[in-house]
Formats: C-alpha cells, structure tokens, sequence
C-alpha cells in the first residue's frame, strides 16, 4: 500500500518556489517565512519527506569516490538502516552522491533507475546510504512509494519539490493532499520554473483540485490546503 502523500510547497504569489529570489515584505520579515514552512513541516508529523535530484544536490554537496573495500552492490533493495524519519530522493540516473547516510538527521533512500551501475550502488551502500533501483530505466513512481511503505514502514510522506518531481507525482495520480504556503512576495523572473512543472502538455485532465481551507499566518503568509483526486479514479 502506498503512503499517504502531501504536497507541501513554498510559494510566491506568482508560483515561484525559490524565496531567495522573492520580493520583501516591508517589514522585513522574509526571512521568517522559511521558518514558517519548516513549522508546518513538523506539525505534519510525516515520516519521510521526498524531493527530485536538483533539490537533493543542493543539501548533499560530496563528489563522487570509490566505494569502500569489500561493499557489494544489492539490487533491488538496499535498506541501509531504519529510522524514525527519512529523507528521499529521486535520481533516476544515479548521479547524487553523499558522504554520509543522513541528511539533517534523516536517513537517506535514494530511488534509482535499472540503468545505475553496481559501482554507483556500492558507493551509496558504503556511504550507509539506503536505495531502491527500479524494474526499468525510467522509475515507476507508483511502485517505488508501494517498496518504500513494505520495506521501510513509510506511511505518511511529504512531496515536497522541485516542480519537475511534483508534477510527475501529480499526473501519476499519486497525491492526496496539496498544502501551499503563499508569500507575499514576488518573483518575476522569467523562464523560472513554479512549484508544479509537467511539460508542455501541463497537468489539464488529470488532477482535479478540492478546496480544504484558507488560514493566514505570521507575516502575512497564508495556508492554503486542497484535497487532491485524479481525474483517471473518477472516471
């Protein structure tokens, strides 16, 4: 059975996901608004939270290193540890690397494609990374959330970006709640992705949006929270 998945984003009123490029409030309080997000991340009590790899990359900063003597290279379930909490990535390329096998205190898995190499498994397995390679190259996200609740006890996990990792999550009908913390800021910058992106095609026809509740917040950021159903389990 898969988790229970929310998407909690960050949002300025234009969509953009990046605060750091956000406009000021004239209070000066935009650096509280992070603060705010991360409060609401810990009142959700999820067990995992899920991110793509630009997103990861930016937290784990190690290169690539030879994997230590003697580490094997296990398909298609490495576990790792088990923890209380878990930090998840999507790589499907195999390209992130870690020194260690937490981030901020939440043990790493890492969701790969079939074409990863066993060196790059050893390197993770060696770091005390845990992973999950799929069946295929491209990841079947669906299957992947079924072997992260059967081999690591997730049951309730929080989506939260980039927007290319939230849209394939959204279009997959894998989604159950949409939570948005709206700054009010703004960002403009053109070209820049929002904090749900799915190709030209976009998302129309596929999710459909219910309206939960509107709760403003400290410095002028409001909660907004929608119940999320797919267009293909109402068909």
């Amino acid at each position: 059975m898969k988790p229970h998945v929310t998407c909690l984003m960050m949002s300025s009123l234009d969509g953009r996901l990046h605060p750091s490029r956000y406009t000021d409030s004239p209070d000066g309080t935009r650096k509280e608004w992070s603060g705010l997000y991360e409060r609401l991340h810990g009142e959700m009590a999820a067990d995992a939270w899920l991110v793509g790899r630009v997103t990861m990359a930016e937290m784990s900063k190690a290169g690539p290193h030879a994997p230590a003597d003697g580490v094997a290279a296990i398909r298609p379930v490495h576990v790792a540890a088990k923890a209380d909490s878990y930090a998840v990535a999507v790589d499907r390329g195999g390209k992130l690397h870690f020194d260690k096998g937490d981030v901020g205190g939440d043990h790493v898995i890492v969701l790969l494609g079939a074409d990863v190499s066993d060196e790059h498994l050893a390197e993770l397995a060696g770091d005390g990374v845990s992973y999950v390679v799929a069946d295929t190259a491209e990841i079947d996200l669906a299957a992947a959330l079924d072997t992260l609740s059967a081999h690591f006890g997730i049951r309730r996990l929080l989506l939260e970006g980039g927007g290319g990792i939230n849209g394939s999550m959204l279009a997959a009908g894998l989604v159950d709640e949409l939570h948005v913390l709206v700054a009010p800021a703004l960002d403009g910058g053109d070209g820049i992705q929002g904090i749900v992106s799915h190709g030209a095609g976009g998302l129309a026809g596929t999710v459909k949006l219910s309206f939960l509740s509107a709760t403003p917040m400290e410095h002028g950021v409001v909660h907004l929270s929608y119940d999320v159903r797919s267009d293909r389990d109402a068909s």
